[in-house]
């Protein structure tokens, strides 16, 4: 896995201060990508156990409500997300969000292991013609901020509408 960006402090991508991580590699290609210089899998910095140990201590700190990891395409890491992500929920009580342009419905077997370890997943490709500058965390009309605790509890999807 490769990252492009560590932000310690992140207000932009998630409710509270959040610690962020921004993946490389991303075979969707979104007309009108805001990570453009993401996309590609050699982009960015090896992602290494120095990398890892210093997102965990900054998830440790207590202005941190959550981690948060957007791309490129974090559900096309495979296993490198997977055993972060696991590792995060085993020794931080913090929640994750993680940013794809999958839709929830169509994710394969891999990606569905990987948002076991998520609490909120905000779904779907961007479109450009759908942009409303107005959405939070989110950035066409057509994504979804879906709550995975809600889903796994009721069985059914829940789609967040109070942020």
């Amino acid at each position: 896995m490769r990252y492009g960006q560590i932000r310690k402090y992140d207000i932009a991508n998630g409710p509270g201060i959040r610690t962020t991580v921004f993946v490389t590699g991303c075979t969707l290609n979104c007309f009108g990508c805001f990570n453009k210089k993401y996309q590609s899998f050699s982009a960015g910095e090896l992602w290494t156990a120095k990398e890892e140990e210093l997102v965990l201590k900054y998830l440790s700190l207590p202005q941190i409500s959550g981690l948060s990891v957007l791309g490129g395409e974090p559900l096309e890491q495979g296993t490198d997300l997977l055993n972060f992500l696991k590792r995060v929920k085993e020794e931080v009580a913090k929640d994750i969000w993680v940013w794809t342009g999958y839709v929830y419905e169509e994710l394969n077997v891999k990606q569905r292991e990987i948002i076991e370890y998520v609490d909120v997943l905000v779904d779907g490709r961007f479109i450009l013609s759908e942009r409303d500058l107005r959405l939070k965390f989110r950035g066409s009309k057509n994504q979804r901020i879906i709550d995975l605790n809600e889903t796994k509890k009721f069985g059914k999807l829940k789609i967040k509408l109070d942020i």
